[in-house]
C-alpha cells in the first residue's frame, strides 16, 4: 500500500482514542495495516467499521482504510520481521512483539506508550465440545482419557496453541501439587493429552475448521472468544462451550510498527487508531464480542457471558516469555519432547 500525505496529520487521540477537534485540511488519504493473530478478525472486522466513522467524520477531507492480516500470532510477527509493512500489531503474545523489538520495528518502550502495559483486552483458553457434550467433557483432565481426541493448533505457529498448551500444563501443575521445575505428573498427564491430538493445525481458526467443518476430535481447545462466536453463530446448535475449572491468562498486546509508519507519516493516524481500543465505545464492543476489556467497571457489566474464573498468569507460573519458549516451544523443547514421547509409546 501507498500513503498519500499532501496535508496536515491529525492531532493526537485523547485518553478516550477520540481525537480532540475536527480539523480542516487538504484532502489526503491514510492507509492502516493491522497485522493480527487469527481470531481477532471478527472483533476488528466491526472495530474498523467504528473507528473509520468517528475519524473521517472528525477529519472529512480524510478518506481512510484499514487493512487486516489474520495468522498465527508468531507467524504473523515473523512476517512483519521479514518486511510485511504493518502500522500496527495487535498479537497475542508478548514474546511475539519482543521479536520486532529485536529487529528495532517497535520501541522498546511499547508498553509505556498506551494504557494497561498496552493490553486493551485479554481472554482465557476453554474447551469446545459437540452439542449435548456426549463425551462428558468437564475438565482438562478429561482431555488424557483413552476414548477423547482433541483439535488444538500448533504450538510452533501459534501464539494460541502455547496458551492452550501452558493452561493444560498449568492445570496439571495446580492439580498434583508440582511446579514446572519438577512436573513429573503433569509430564505424564500432558503427554497422554497431546497423544490424543488429532490434527495441528497452523492457526487457531484454522483449527476452528478442522472441528467444525471437518468434524474432526471431540473437543477443540480455544479461546473463549472464538468458543463464543463459534458457538452462536458459526457453528450454531452443534457445539457448545466448556469452561475448565482452572485457565490461563491470554494477554493481547498492541503497538505501533514505528519503522514503517515514520516512513509512511502515517504514525498519528497508527496510534489514534490503537488508542481508540480503550474508549467506551470501543471496550463495550470488546465485550460483546467476547473478549475480556481491560475497563474493569464493563467486564463486570458483562458476567453473564464473561464469567468470573480462576485462572493463572503464564510468566508468574513458568518466568519470562523468553523463559518460556526456550523451556517449551524451541525445537526440542519440551513441548516437542512430550509430544514425541507419547507418540513412541
Amino acid at each position: 500500500m501507498t500513503l498519500l500525505t499532501t496535508g496536515c496529520s491529525p492531532k493526537q487521540a485523547d485518553g478516550q482514542g477520540q481525537a480532540s477537534t475536527p480539523v480542516q485540511s487538504e484532502p489526503h488519504d491514510i492507509d492502516i495495516l493491522n497485522v493480527s493473530y487469527d481470531v481477532s478478525r471478527d472483533f476488528y472486522k466491526e472495530y474498523n467499521k467504528s473507528f473509520k466513522a468517528t475519524y473521517q467524520k472528525q477529519y472529512p477531507n480524510s478518506k481512510v482504510s484499514i487493512n487486516q492480516s489474520h495468522g498465527g500470532s508468531s507467524k504473523q510477527a515473523l512476517s512483519v520481521a521479514n518486511g510485511l509493512q504493518a502500522d500496527v500489531v495487535t498479537l497475542n503474545q508478548e514474546s511475539d512483539m519482543n521479536l520486532l523489538v529485536e529487529k528495532g520495528l517497535v520501541d522498546p518502550n511499547w508498553q509505556l506508550a498506551l494504557p494497561n502495559n498496552a493490553v486493551p483486552y485479554t481472554s482465557t483458553m476453554v474447551l469446545l465440545v459437540r452439542s449435548g457434550n456426549p463425551k462428558n467433557i468437564r475438565d482438562w483432565q478429561d482431555l488424557a482419557r483413552t476414548n477423547i481426541k482433541v483439535v488444538m493448533p500448533n504450538p510452533k505457529t501459534s501464539g494460541t496453541a502455547r496458551y492452550a498448551f501452558l493452561g493444560a500444563y498449568g492445570y496439571g501443575l495446580y492439580q498434583f501439587n508440582e511446579t514446572a521445575d519438577a512436573p513429573v505428573q503433569t509430564n505424564a498427564f500432558m503427554q497422554k493429552l497431546l497423544g490424543n491430538v488429532v490434527t495441528f493445525d497452523n492457526g487457531a481458526r484454522a483449527a476452528t475448521t478442522s472441528f467444525t467443518q471437518r468434524g474432526l476430535g471431540d473437543v477443540l481447545i480455544t479461546t473463549e472468544n472464538e468458543a463464543h462466536l463459534v458457538a452462536e453463530k458459526h457453528a450454531k446448535g452443534s457445539v457448545e462451550l466448556v469452561y475448565p475449572s482452572y485457565s490461563i491468562t491470554v494477554k493481547n498486546p498492541v503497538a505501533v510498527v514505528k519503522t514503517v509508519t515514520d516512513k509512511k507519516g502515517s504514525t498519528e493516524a497508527a496510534t489514534t487508531y490503537l488508542k481508540g481500543l480503550w474508549s467506551v465505545s470501543a471496550q463495550e464492543l470488546i465485550a460483546t464480542m467476547y473478549l475480556r476489556p481491560s475497563d474493569q467497571s464493563i467486564l463486570a457489566a458483562h458476567q453473564k457471558t464473561l464469567p468470573v474464573i480462576a485462572t493463572f498468569e503464564p510468566t508468574e507460573v513458568f518466568g519470562s516469555w523468553d523463559k518460556i519458549m526456550t523451556d517449551f516451544f524451541v525445537d526440542g523443547g519440551r513441548f516437542d519432547d512430550l509430544a514425541k514421547t507419547q507418540q513412541r509409546q
